[in-house]
């Protein structure tokens, strides 16, 4: 069963968001961990701040249903699907990692590219599953975040909703 690894986002009442997110995971997939969540600057556009985790879980579902799983819980934030890529959200969940899957479809690309890019995402996985390998970079999860210019990309960690 692959270990998949989403990341969770929200800049519109993100406490509430993120803890109703968290609580609809944890429904659909019993032992979902969770990172600390972080607070970090809105990257792509102008706006509020973001407060961002990683939740970590085995699933038997096949990508295409995960993903569908993924956008009702968006939904259910009320992030519509036809929400704009750079602005505000109540909720964005992310396929970063499906176990060692490496795929490159036109919606969907696994690991997700900017995994690598992304404080917001590789941080909080690193703190969550610091000894996993990377499927492409061949490196650990833990060492990739200790080359990353942390500075340049601020996470404050901040309690969880």
């Amino acid at each position: 069963m692959p270990e998949v690894y989403i990341a969770a986002g929200s800049n519109i009442e993100p406490e509430r968001h993120l803890a109703m997110a968290a609580g609809e995971l944890e429904r659909r997939f019993p032992g979902v961990r969770f990172s600390p969540w972080y607070r970090n600057t809105a990257v792509g556009f102008e706006g509020d701040d973001f407060i961002n985790l990683v939740a970590g879980f085995a699933t038997e579902l096949p990508v295409s249903e995960l993903l569908a799983c993924l956008h009702a819980i968006e939904a259910l934030c009320g992030r519509p699907r036809e929400a704009p890529r750079w602005a505000p959200r109540s909720m964005d969940l992310d396929v970063l990692l499906y176990g060692d899957l490496v795929c490159q479809e036109p919606h969907l690309k696994l690991p997700r590219p900017d995994l690598l890019k992304r404080a917001y995402m590789l941080g909080p996985l690193a703190v969550l599953a610091p000894d996993l390998v990377h499927p492409t970079e061949r490196r650990t999860i833990g060492e990739l975040w200790s080359r990353f210019d942390r500075a340049a990309h601020p996470l404050v960690q901040v309690r969880a909703g």
